[in-house]
């Protein structure tokens, strides 16, 4: 049975605490991320491959199903 993947993330800005929900590419990292509300830029925190498994509720497809994002610095 293949398990079920989760599109939609909440994003919160640690700046301003704005909380908008997205949805995520399904192969690929988004790398960067502009606020709505503050128009902060945000980056993943190190050790995460993108902005939703930093800041979202969900992390992101290929994280989910056990599988290499992206190149982690």
């Amino acid at each position: 049975m293949e398990k079920s993947i989760t599109l939609q993330s909440a994003v919160t800005c640690p700046n301003c605490g704005f909380q908008r929900e997205e949805t995520m590419p399904i192969d690929a990292c988004q790398y960067f991320y502009k606020c709505t509300s503050c128009q902060t830029m945000l980056k993943p925190k190190q050790g995460d491959c993108c902005i939703f498994c930093s800041y979202g509720t969900v992390k992101c497809p290929p994280i989910q199903m056990n599988k290499s994002c992206c190149i982690q610095s």
